[in-house]
């Protein structure tokens, strides 16, 4: 887990070592034990290195191949990379260092770009060939490590942050209109290739791109799963596909572990992260430490779910942290919070991942997190109203958006508001492609392959490395997705969501923390804003900076200030903290 950085020129000009300088140290919360950068004339690659596996400087980033004539930097993991060496081993290849950063070098030498294939883990890289001078950069198949580009006819630049691009200097900070729409209506979800500037993009996950000498380039999609029933499981039963999706994530909890620094859980409570903390410690782990959150109360609401994440921790004796924000903490840690965002985030999780990692980071590198499985096993209570829908498009559109393009229309400036309905249209194509038997299947899809990078992955990336922490995610192994795409709706759907997953945590866990109501990340103060945090997010968005921009009409901000907790979107969250936080994250970038 690290951080990447370049630059490829395409005018016969050298790289700009000192841009990809000022890249790798805006990254150097991701990799704070080394950096290095190697410039070689029209590329310049950076890294920061967070030590995991190999902790010798024989694993050191930008590694080069002198003998392959490759150069390489890359973020994540690859968990696989024991059984891949050994078998680029048996095809006559030798190693000098003991991590997976070479093990990548040597398969694509060996396999190409469809190295990608075989790798299970998560990853963004880049890899300069200097035989023929081009550069392949790709993405891990659920966009769990970021990759953010800036380009223009002259060059390319990538980062694993867009703060990073902006360090770089020369980047078009002017905001993408459809973006917005997305951020507004999308539930703040801008899908790939967008981000919220019109000059910086992101490669989108599964996804390759080679990119020649010359500048001209080529994207493939590497993968995605078929959500369609397959006619040798027809007579599965409800505990035959239990059993399935338990062995699977027992080997994606499994290949997981693989560290040479401890491995720990952040515990929220809930069915997921309790099922791996249980498989964790049946696959004989020790001294497992996990780790929980909460906050103060708010208008009623309680802010910790404690009492479920003790009871995981007593029934597997786990080395226990309970860390709880009181009101002044969370108001003194947001912009730094805010700072830490790649882009604008609206969930409360945000801060809670935040300092959660803040505390974790103090113990141990390396964690496992439940992200995934409420998209991949139906866990979200959108899904339900979904099953016989006539019209899928309108229905998700309906459970889903925070608002629809004729409300937008009312609350962004006339400027600023996209001249179509431009997350409808997007959602829609996604949608009805091919590829999905059900609707169901196509709403899951969709929140796992756009949804799900853009918004908790993301989340969870941006805020734990912010203090050089790595987080693994084992429901987005791609084999139990694949898996789990093929399970039949209502297998999923039973029990009020995820059921089969539930099931087969029942074999796993105490029942205790699966038939609860389903639970979130809370952070009340942030959902209903009142006192400072009203006088934070009024400063804001009445700001000098915030009057010049003139995204938002002035008399919807007026109805937000004058009652926040009025204004509640359909998927619990303040729509006065959504337009505050992207004003208050384009004034933390400068923009």
């Amino acid at each position: 887990m690290c951080g990447i950085a370049g630059e490829i020129r395409f005018d016969g000009q050298f790289a700009d070592a000192r841009a990809v300088a000022r890249m790798t140290e805006r990254l150097a919360p991701r990799g704070p034990d080394s950096s290095g950068i190697l410039a070689q004339g029209p590329v310049a690659l950076g890294h920061r290195r967070l030590k995991i596996i190999d902790l010798s400087d024989k694993a050191a980033q930008p590694m080069a191949d002198p003998h392959l004539d490759l150069s390489l930097v890359f973020n994540g993991c690859i968990y696989n990379y024991p059984e891949l060496r050994k078998e680029l081993e048996e095809k006559g290849y030798s190693f000098f260092s003991h991590g997976d950063t070479e093990v990548i070098l040597k398969a694509f030498h060996a396999w190409g770009a469809e190295c990608v294939k075989r790798f299970h883990g998560m990853f963004a890289f880049a890899i300069l060939d200097r035989r023929d001078g081009s550069v392949t950069l790709a993405r891990d198949r659920f966009g769990i490590k970021p990759l953010y580009l800036a380009e223009t006819g002259q060059r390319l630049r990538f980062a694993s942050s867009l703060p990073a691009l902006l360090d770089a200097g020369d980047v078009d900070t002017g905001i993408d209109p459809a973006a917005l729409h997305n951020y507004m209506s999308f539930h703040a979800v801008v899908p790939a290739p967008r981000t919220i500037l019109s000059g910086v993009r992101k490669l989108p996950p599964a996804t390759v791109r080679r990119i020649e000498a010359d500048g001209t380039s080529r994207e493939t999609r590497y993968w995605s799963a078929e959500y369609a029933r397959r006619e040798a499981h027809a007579e599965l039963t409800a505990d035959d596909w239990r059993d399935r999706v338990l062995e699977a994530l027992r080997l994606a909890v499994r290949r997981r572990m693989v560290s040479d620094v401890p491995v720990g859980v952040l515990l929220s409570g809930g069915v997921d992260s309790s099922m791996i903390v249980g498989l964790l410690a049946e696959q004989g782990q020790k001294d497992l430490m996990t780790f929980s959150i909460g906050f103060e109360g708010a208008n009623g609401e309680k802010g910790d779910e404690f009492v479920y994440s003790d009871l995981i921790a007593k029934h597997f004796a786990t080395d226990h942290h309970q860390i709880f924000v009181p009101s002044a903490d969370l108001m003194g840690a947001l912009p730094d919070t805010i700072a830490a965002m790649s882009e604008p985030m609206v969930s409360y999780d945000n801060i809670g991942f935040f300092l959660l990692s803040r505390e974790v980071s103090k113990h141990i590198k390396v964690v496992q997190s439940g992200q995934g499985a409420d998209e991949v096993f139906g866990g979200y209570h959108w899904y339900p109203p979904l099953a016989g829908s006539n019209d899928v498009v309108s229905d998700y559109a309906r459970v889903f958006f925070d608002r629809p393009h004729e409300t937008l229309a009312r609350q962004l400036s006339p400027e600023w508001l996209a001249q179509t309905d431009a997350s409808r249209e997007f959602v829609a194509a996604h949608l009805m492609q091919a590829g999905a038997e059900t609707p169901v299947d196509r709403a899951l899809r969709l929140d796992s392959e756009i949804m799900l990078v853009d918004d908790p992955v993301k989340r969870v990336d941006n805020m734990t490395m912010a203090w050089g922490l790595e987080a693994r995610v084992p429901f987005l192994d791609h084999e139990l997705v694949e898996l789990a795409a093929t399970i039949p709706p209502e297998h999923k759907l039973a029990q009020g969501g995820k059921g089969v997953l539930k099931e087969a945590a029942r074999q796993v866990v105490p029942s205790a923390v699966i038939d609860r109501k389903k639970g979130y990340f809370p952070v009340p103060q942030l959902k209903y804003i009142q006192g400072p945090y009203l006088d934070m997010v009024r400063d804001a968005l009445s700001s000098q900076a915030a009057r010049e921009r003139g995204l938002f009409q002035q008399a919807y901000l007026d109805t937000l200030f004058a009652d926040p907790t009025a204004h509640i979107t359909p998927l619990r969250g303040s729509e006065l903290w959504q337009v505050a936080l992207l004003e208050m994250w384009l004034q933390t970038n400068n923009i």
